[in-house]
């Protein structure tokens, strides 16, 4: 993206030189004069697009000098370029790649170990490396969401937490689901990873999981699948078993009590940054999300993969048009071609549900300037960087390869993050233009403005603005500036979402298929 961006122009912006249409960066109304020398013919929103030359209907529109739709009519030289005269291509709403596996996956200049920058974490047991030091109450199903939260309430009333300043709080980790779904099923195995995901994430220094006792998804069952033992810091009860709601609730606070002093002991340590493994997410996009935030992030993650650490794209439907430039950068046929598997899932998944690729962008994200599923994607996708990419997960698979992956997850931010989190990430940049509400305890969650605007009015809520690279800094040191943020939170420094509160109610597993 850095490569071919060409800086502002007055107040417009064109990003590539074989690009049809602008980006406006302000409101353009009719008879506007635009450095690209055409005059606006309809008046054209902050973020969204105008044609710089004719464009014949079925003509590719072209932005990022990418393929983001095609002419639904004849649109002239300044005109307005929105839904209403852009659309998909192809009758299936789909489009023809040359995917190229592996053709351009070049290695990347890595850091010597004894140069790498240093963040201050938690060193687990097992060798794994944690951001924040909290416990956990997950639950098997929700009928045992009730008791987690008593117990998380009953601790915090307390005031038993105020002689534990390492533990960064107690967390219920509640959810809808657990229970009617088939036990050999695809949406069963999701949730079992998603459960073990969590448990084993290295932000946790302890771990209840409670139960009902007649689910589907039973407990005992997890423990023998994964092998786990009941320790001083892992510990799990039902409702049935224990005798009713008010034993179980006693014994998760006296469980945590006991775990509290034990998750204590954990002191930060000074690691390099290769134990960072980042979850990449953008919400809530507009048309500046793939000019400023995505593509600085996209640099900041090639810093972390040069590193030695681990960067997790995600969202698979929000890279849906732009994969075969990931396909390019993969390094194998084999990882390229998982990719391409899980597009096509996608493609059968939506069509049996009666749905369509193009059923995102969301109508928040057509205000701000997106109008396909094309455009966004490209955008989401700048996100990644540059460097290879070195292995694709299903949901909530564990991430054990280095350096630039990807997690199979929907869009959805909170069901692709609790992905994410359940794989191994330990931090998280998020990167949203209408200025999206969200935390993801146990991990921290960045939260990048596209725009100054939306920067301005949301202080309170982003801790980096992004939108200043329309004015003139350059992608390299925002990039370089999102990086350097993410070891100090990785140390301990509160993000804006963290100190807003955010974080108890975004576990949200992915349900997929029947609830019977």
């Amino acid at each position: 993206m850095s490569e071919t961006m060409i800086r502002p122009q007055g107040r417009t912006l064109l990003l590539n030189a074989a690009d049809n249409i602008g980006v406006a960066l302000a409101n353009l109304d009719i008879g506007t004069e635009t450095p690209q020398g055409v005059a606006i013919v309809r008046r054209v929103p902050r973020g969204h697009k105008f044609a710089v030359k004719p464009i014949r209907a079925g003509e590719a529109i072209i932005k990022f000098g990418q393929i983001i739709g095609f002419a639904k009519e004849a649109i002239p030289a300044g005109d307005w370029v929105h839904e209403h005269n852009c659309g998909m291509g192809g009758a299936d709403g789909s489009l023809s790649h040359d995917y190229a596996f592996a053709e351009g996956a070049i290695a990347p200049d890595m850091v010597p170990v004894a140069q790498r920058a240093t963040f201050e974490g938690y060193r687990r047991a097992n060798g794994k490396v944690g951001t924040r030091n909290y416990i956990g109450i997950l639950t098997s199903v929700n009928c045992s969401a009730t008791v987690a939260k008593f117990m998380a309430e009953e601790i915090n009333r307390s005031g038993i937490l105020a002689d534990y300043p390492d533990i960064d709080g107690v967390i219920p980790f509640v959810h809808g689901t657990g229970c009617a779904m088939d036990l050999s099923g695809e949406g069963y195995q999701i949730f079992r990873r998603t459960q073990w995901g969590y448990t084993a994430n290295p932000n946790l220094g302890g771990a209840l999981l409670v139960g009902l006792g007649c689910e589907a998804f039973q407990i005992d069952k997890m423990k023998e699948r994964y092998n786990l033992t009941e320790t001083d810091t892992f510990q799990t009860m039902t409702i049935q078993e224990i005798g009713g709601t008010r034993k179980m609730i006693d014994w998760g606070v006296e469980r945590i009590k006991d775990m509290l002093p034990v998750a204590a002991r954990a002191r930060r340590e000074t690691v390099d940054a290769s134990e960072l493994t980042l979850a990449l997410q953008c919400g809530g996009s507009d048309g500046y999300s793939g000019i400023t935030a995505n593509p600085a992030l996209g640099v900041a993650a090639d810093i972390l993969v040069r590193q030695g650490g681990t960067a997790i794209l995600s969202e698979t439907p929000e890279i849906y048009g732009a994969e075969h430039l990931l396909t390019r950068r993969a390094v194998s046929r084999e990882v390229g071609e998982k990719l391409i598997s899980r597009i096509k899932w996608w493609e059968d998944y939506t069509s049996r549900n009666h749905g369509e690729m193009n059923n995102n962008p969301s109508p928040g994200n057509k205000l701000g300037g997106l109008t396909t599923i094309l455009e966004k994607s490209l955008g989401a996708a700048a996100k990644g960087g540059t460097t290879p990419l070195t292995a694709v997960y299903e949901y909530a698979e564990p991430v054990t390869e280095k350096g630039f992956v990807f997690m199979d997850t929907p869009g959805f931010d909170p069901v692709s993050a609790t992905g994410q989190v359940a794989g191994g990430a330990n931090i998280l940049a998020f990167t949203t233009g209408r200025g999206s509400a969200y935390g993801c305890k146990p991990v921290p969650s960045i939260k990048l403005a596209t725009n100054s605007d939306m920067y301005a009015r949301m202080t309170e809520d982003m801790d980096i603005n992004c939108g200043d690279i329309v004015e003139g800094v350059s992608i390299e040191a925002k990039g370089q500036e999102i990086f350097d943020l993410l070891l100090r939170v990785a140390s301990g420094e509160r993000t804006k979402s963290e100190n807003l509160g955010y974080g108890d109610n975004e576990f949200v597993p992915w349900q997929v298929g029947a609830v019977m």
